[in-house]
């Protein structure tokens, strides 16, 4: 299984984004972890891998409950910051589909948006099976399509300035894409060869304010950020015009924004 064009692509534009993923998208993408856990089973004396740790959420809150918590990322800054999040953790470089670690090595693996960053999910959920024991319970999360109203503001600000994806961001082959509802999250899950799979939907309101909503895309982080920071000058003031007005829906009291989110979350035996 060789490293897809979407693959590499991903490596690019996560490089050295650590501290900006961490002061602007980061507190959202921690909000479900602590289902996540509890899905997967995730207790005392537990060894758990988290895999795609980002900042190392996942990894502090299972520290937390007495798990034995081996983490992996691709990107070399967030393998730091989560090492020094999660202490207690063995925090490596690694990515998906290839993982470091011997069949039936843990007991739960979670994976929390990192099917949104990988260019053959379902390969990837089938190596998240190798390592995990049978029996061992792994649970994933992804964005749903379609977006909820907060999740869709920035791409909203793009749409309305007139702005496409551009050519040298690449989509999923459509053979390795899969629908991002409840049914098509949980047929994915099947196909990696889990049993017993459940997936429900997560939806909460994201509180934050419009400077560190921005801060992102500024940056470059994420897709979004690499077609904001992709275009010229001019067309990047004319997308935060239509961000700074689009906020109006989601003002909240004192400055706050209150947006929409939801998330698929799924689970299933290996």
């Amino acid at each position: 299984m060789a490293e897809t064009v979407f693959d590499e692509s991903e490596r690019r534009a996560w490089a050295g984004q650590a501290d900006a993923y961490a002061a602007s998208f980061a507190k959202l993408c921690a909000y479900p972890v602590p289902m996540l856990l509890d899905v997967a089973c995730v207790r005392e004396g537990v060894r758990v891998l988290d895999v795609g740790t980002g900042t190392g959420t996942a990894a502090v809150l299972a520290c937390g409950r007495g798990a034995e918590v081996t983490a992996v990322d691709a990107e070399p800054g967030m393998v730091a910051r989560a090492a020094l999040a999660a202490p207690e953790a063995d925090v490596r470089l690694a990515a998906l589909p290839h993982l470091p670690f011997a069949d039936d090595e843990f007991d739960a693996t979670v994976g929390n948006f990192v099917l949104n960053h990988v260019g053959q999910p379902r390969q990837a959920l089938t190596e998240l099976r190798r390592v995990t024991r049978p029996g061992g319970r792994i649970a994933v999360t992804v964005w749903g399509v379609p977006a909820a109203a907060g999740q869709a503001l920035l791409g909203g600000a793009v749409q309305a300035a007139g702005v496409t994806r551009p050519a040298h961001l690449p989509a999923l082959a459509p053979e390795d894409d899969f629908l991002r509802t409840e049914q098509g999250l949980a047929a994915l899950l099947g196909e990696a060869g889990l049993t017993d799979v459940v997936c429900g939907t997560l939806t909460w309101d994201h509180q934050t304010t419009p400077e560190e909503w921005w801060s992102g895309p500024a940056a470059g982080v994420a897709t979004i950020g690499q077609i904001v920071t992709s275009q010229p000058p001019a067309v990047i003031v004319k997308i935060k015009e239509h961000f700074d007005l689009l906020c109006g829906e989601f003002a909240g009291p004192e400055g706050v924004l209150v947006l929409p989110h939801a998330a698929l979350i799924a689970h299933g035996q290996a």
